[in-house]
């Protein structure tokens, strides 16, 4: 679902995409992507999605122990450490918190990247 939202906003869709950029406290935005950024990161969320469809039988193809070792670790670290954020406006430990953005990132993104996160190291673990 994620990996099509990025795909939208890359095809030039603008629902939702003025309050999931990060903001200061004036309201300048933090980030400025671009369409191929929205759709490298919609290739990115694809991709990994496919990963775990895969290692969970469901085109009957599963990934090399050395891919799913590596990779096991990476994808739901990139999450946690998305959900920790980068101390300033992303993540659990921002100090801008009262925007638009930072609202919707306390209360919706950084913990639906924790449950990404938590989901995929007990993927792993199991």
């Amino acid at each position: 679902m994620l990996a099509i939202i990025h795909f939208y906003w890359a095809l030039g869709g603008n629902w939702g995409i003025s309050s999931v950029l990060p903001t200061d406290k004036h309201g300048t935005k933090k980030l400025h992507p671009k369409k191929t950024d929205s759709a490298i990161v919609g290739c990115v969320l694809l991709i990994f999605s496919l990963f775990y469809a895969f290692n969970m039988g469901i085109s009957g193809y599963k990934f090399p122990s050395v891919l799913f070792n590596y990779f096991g670790w990476i994808i739901p670290g990139i999450f946690l450490v998305r959900a920790i954020g980068d101390f300033n406006y992303v993540g659990f430990f921002k100090k801008v918190k009262y925007t638009a953005f930072g609202k919707k990132d306390t209360y919706f993104f950084s913990p639906l990247c924790l449950l990404i996160a938590a989901i995929g190291f007990i993927i792993y673990f199991n």
